[in-house]
């Protein structure tokens, strides 16, 4: 997985309120300044962060909404693959498979 997409991926399970300024995280994680900054635009055009200018980029409302949203299909999903008897490996890769582009017609079990 590029390395964008895993910063894009990763502010869903650990983002705060306030995020660091792109250069400070390109710095902690070694990574290029362009390739945090992709991952912040793109979070910017899903609706996950917000940019105020000088004061820095924000979780944005809808963002928490939507994770608070996914937390609940979460649970909904695990009580399924456990009442039907998958295991953790195979549902993984279920989801894996629904996340990629086109991959959600081959995520049928």
């Amino acid at each position: 997985m590029p390395p964008f997409e895993q910063l894009r991926a990763q502010p869903a399970r650990q983002i705060q309120d306030r995020m660091p300024t792109i250069r400070h995280l390109a710095a902690d994680l070694g990574l290029a300044v362009n390739t945090v900054g992709r991952a912040y635009r793109e979070l910017e055009e899903a609706g996950l962060i917000e940019t105020r200018g000088r004061a820095g980029s924000f979780v944005s409302a809808a963002g928490d909404e939507g994770r608070e949203r996914a937390r609940q299909a979460d649970a909904d999903y695990a009580a399924v693959i456990a009442s039907v008897g998958i295991d953790t490996g195979e549902a993984i890769r279920i989801v894996q498979a629904a996340l990629t582009p086109g991959g959600a017609a081959s995520a049928s079990v």
